[in-house]
This record gives structure tokens, sequence and C-alpha cells, in this order.
């Protein structure tokens, strides 16, 4: 039998994400969770799933560090789901619960890189033992990427934040598209945030970089750019040029 203490010392500060139609076993299930993670949501479909993912990332900033989910859901299956988590954030840990009939589900979801399956009716000392490994995952990766993540996203205000590293918009939780020039253009401001790039240094970085850029396109580029952000996260200062403001000075 699973140490309950083991299992809580790696999930006591972890979120997770129950997704499930079926009331009673939500319910159960969720209630089980309680004991062991500092916060447990739930869903009855992989649509409000989907919904509660993107809220839960503009309050906290981050995603929930596991996914539980059924395959069989209206509205959205958990096939569905995993699609769409994954095009948000393709790193979320997910761990789906199969029942014997659906084996044609299995493996597009392996595909997609699911963590593993735990099979219904649910044995919960099983459950519990893949939460401990999916915990001690997560809890090795925020270890190790803590300090070298936090530095890489730059908040540009309470509901948009850029990371540098993966050239990711995120805009209330969804991830917005940028185009080329768009990512450079935040890669170059956000690397000294606060300071004042002129339409000179913006052209002669782009040249640095072989791509041509000259001052009329700069504007255009600012123009169609703050079209996908939250207003005033690019700061213009009339006839100098432009920066990220520090998220702490508005």
């Amino acid at each position: 039998m699973l140490n309950s203490k083991e299992l809580l010392v790696y999930t006591k500060k972890l979120s997770i994400l129950f997704v499930e139609d079926h009331d009673d076993i939500r319910d159960n299930t969720r209630e089980i969770l309680k004991t062991f993670f500092n916060q447990v949501d739930s869903a009855k479909n992989g649509e409000e799933a989907i919904r509660k993912y993107k809220e839960h990332y503009t309050k906290k900033s981050k995603y929930y560090d596991i996914i539980l989910s059924d395959i069989q859901m209206p509205r959205l299956n958990g096939v569905g789901l995993v699609e769409t988590i994954y095009g948000i954030n393709p790193n979320q840990i997910v761990i789906i619960i199969s029942a014997y009939d659906e084996a044609k589900y299995l493996l597009p979801l392996v595909n997609l890189g699911i963590e593993q399956f735990i099979k219904k009716p649910i044995d919960y000392q099983e459950l519990l033992k893949v939460l401990l490994r999916a915990a001690k995952k997560v809890t090795l990766q925020n270890s190790e990427n803590s300090a070298h993540h936090n530095s890489a996203i730059i908040k540009l205000n309470s509901s948009a934040t850029f990371n540098k590293e993966t050239n990711i918009l995120h805009v209330h939780g969804a991830m917005v598209t940028l185009t080329k020039y768009e990512i450079i253009f935040l890669q170059l401001l956000s690397d000294n945030i606060g300071k004042i790039y002129s339409n000179e240094d913006i052209t002669d970085y782009y040249n640095s970089i072989n791509e041509n850029l000259d001052i009329i396109n700069v504007r255009k580029l600012v123009s169609k750019l703050r079209k996908k952000l939250p207003a005033n996260c690019i700061e213009s200062i009339y006839g100098i040029g432009y920066r990220i403001v520090p998220h702490f000075e508005k």
C-alpha cells in the first residue's frame, strides 16, 4: 500500500485539474485529491476544462501541474482536450483514465505524449501511485528549471507574458500567434526591460541579423503587434523610441 505521507511530500504544493462527466466519480475522486493537493479543480467536460485551464493561467500566471482526465465526455472528449491543452502548453503532464472499450483512443493519446493511463473502474491505490510518479516529475522539473524559467518569462502586464526561450506570447491564458518580425521585436525589447530603443537601434538590430526593416516599417510593425497585446504593453516615447515598461511600475 502506498505511503500517503510520501505522496503528500510531493503533492502538497501542486495543483491538479480533474475532468470527469460522471458526477459521483468526479465528486468522490475530487475529495480524495483534496487530501493531497494544494489546489484541486474539476470540470465535467472538455470544453469546461479548457476554460478553467485558461482561467487558472490568467489568475496564477502558471498552468496546472497535473491534468487527470476521462476519455469519453460530452462536447469535447479526452483526445480533443489533450490536443487543445498541448497546443497551449506542450509540456503539460496529463494522465488519462480509460475504460477497456476505449482502446481506439489510446494510440492517438500515446502519440500526443500522454504521461500515463489508468484503467476504469479506478483503483484508487493505483491512481495514487501514478500521481506520485507524476508529482515527482513535476517537482524535479520545477527544481531544475525554476530560476532559468522565471528569468525567461517577461510579464508584459497582468494578463500577458512573453517567453524569450520559446518565443510564445500568452494573452489571457491563450497563445497568440506572432510573425517572425514581431518575435524579433519582442526579443529585442525584452532583453533590457525599461530601456528605450530608438528607431535607429531597432533597424540596426534587424540589419545585424540580416533582416531588412526600415523606419517606416518599424511603425507598421509596432501598430500590428499592439493589436495582439493588451493596452500599454509597449510604450512609445514620442520622438525617441519604444520600450517595455517593467510590470511593477504600472
